[in-house]
């Protein structure tokens, strides 16, 4: 029993069965930079506060980065009866500098560290979410300047609304992933504070440093409570959270380029890189890539929920059932990287049918809600020029013609003070240069966005 370093007070070894039931190793291996960081610093704060001497502190640090360089290189040999990184890496210090080795653990327990692994790993996993999401974000930038002027039916309810600047429609997306992006900076702030030191759950009657070893690995601060540190995984989930959030905007981006790339919209050309065939169809050009990032969200979404029934109900301190977090918060991640990998050049590489969408633009009375505005703007009751221009929608549609095909006799039938300026309003174009408003997909405040974003995404 002396190959467990919990197995002082057992008199039997530990089932087989059980050993390939609770290891983790199969999974929380990545977590291996994170846990010999970890330990370095505990060990380099040991030897500040005297509980290791300065040669037994480089002797230590300088075998964990040597283990950390064979993981790193793939030559290092795990083993399922070690069950998990912590113990792997240990087991490897004490084999390599001996009795010395078995000092690493001094004030510390697999609770607080596992809990310090997995924070640095979400706060660099983090990191590179932001980094991905800051390319798509240029990405829909760059398409602002190509697709100048060009002017897209924007839609409500499926259904043809009013006319959008299509660079109005690429910054709608920054948007949404800058909130994601402030979620993972929200997220990342509470992930963001140390918890070794709380050692089982208790802390330690050990004089360690808490503040030393958190400024030597980046954190903020320290956690305030030992009972509550070994069992909290709110960052976990909050990390789970925002991903989620990410994949449900990519989701919905793929959802509309799905359907704007279909012959019956027509507005978009997909780069054919980033689609595939049918083995039956010889002329299919499917958007597979699209569909599996909208099919990939289920898995996200789904891992969030495991994640929130996992922690309910759990008593304090901690329980074995907090081993099951990193499953799908590692596949979350991986998920989400994987999708905005493939989103930002596709983004940048797609085109609009601009000639489709022009000759399509005057379908669908577009410039309607812009025209009862102009009644409104003459001093028209908002009801009474909604319905005013609701007949004149209907007259339009019984002669087959646009808004703007309508002569100045039908205008005046509806209102008789309007006159020749009631054209200005109408026809898309028409319609987005009438937009003011801030934020609106007027051609002035659209060009006040871009300069923004140019200015944020620098």
């Amino acid at each position: 029993m002396a190959e467990k370093p919990w197995g002082g007070t057992f008199d039997e070894p530990t089932d087989p069965r059980v050993e390939a039931f609770t290891e983790s190793i199969s999974f929380d291996r990545r977590l291996a930079p994170h846990d010999v960081a970890g330990s370095v610093a505990h060990a380099q704060m040991l030897a500040k506060v005297g509980l290791v001497t300065d040669d037994e502190c480089r002797r230590i640090v300088e075998g964990l980065q040597q283990i950390g360089r064979e993981i790193d290189e793939g030559r290092f040999e795990f083993h399922v009866e070690l069950e998990d990184i912590h113990m792997h890496v240990e087991r490897a210090l004490i084999d390599r500098i001996g009795e010395v080795g078995r000092k690493l653990h001094t004030a510390r327990s697999r609770n607080d560290q596992v809990s310090t692994d997995l924070r640095l790993w979400v706060r660099a996993s983090i990191d590179e979410l932001d980094r991905r999401l800051v390319e798509l974000q240029r990405a829909f930038l760059g398409r602002c300047e190509a697709d100048a002027g060009c002017i897209l039916p924007g839609y409500t309810h499926l259904q043809r609304a009013q006319p959008v600047l299509a660079a109005h429609y690429w910054l709608a997306y920054c948007e949404k992933f800058e909130r994601d992006r402030g979620r993972l900076a929200d997220a990342r702030r509470r992930a963001n504070v140390l918890s070794l030191g709380a050692a089982a759950l208790a802390g330690t009657s050990l004089p360690i440093d808490r503040e030393d070893v958190a400024q030597r690995l980046g954190f903020d601060g320290v956690t305030e409570n030992s009972l509550d540190t070994s069992s909290d995984r709110d960052f976990a989930l909050e990390f789970a959270f925002a991903m989620t959030m990410i994949a449900e905007h990519l989701s919905t981006w793929a959802d509309e380029w799905i359907l704007w790339s279909t012959a019956e919209f027509g507005l978009l050309k997909l780069p054919q890189a980033f689609c595939t065939g049918s083995s039956i169809m010889p002329q299919k050009i499917n958007p597979d890539v699209l569909e599996l990032v909208r099919g990939k969200t289920a898995r996200v979404v789904g891992n969030l929920q495991s994640l929130l029934v996992l922690v309910k109900g759990l008593p304090l301190a901690y329980n074995r059932d907090l081993q099951e977090d990193k499953l799908p918060l590692f596949d979350s991640f991986d998920t989400v990287a994987a999708c905005l990998a493939v989103a930002a050049p596709l983004v940048a590489a797609a085109e609009l049918d601009r000639r489709r969408i022009a000759e399509g633009l005057d379908q669908g009375y577009l410039d309607a809600t812009t025209l009862m505005e102009h009644l409104i703007g003459r001093g028209i009751a908002q009801r009474t020029a909604h319905g005013l221009v609701g007949r004149l929608v209907a007259k339009a549609r019984k002669q087959g013609v646009p808004l703007a095909g309508l002569t100045l006799a039908d205008f005046q039938e509806a209102d008789p003070s309007l006159d020749e300026s009631v054209h200005q309003v109408l026809g898309a174009e028409g319609a987005v240069r009438a937009m003011q408003s801030r934020g609106s997909t007027g051609p002035d405040r659209v060009r006040e966005q871009i300069a923004r974003w140019k200015q944020r995404l620098s």
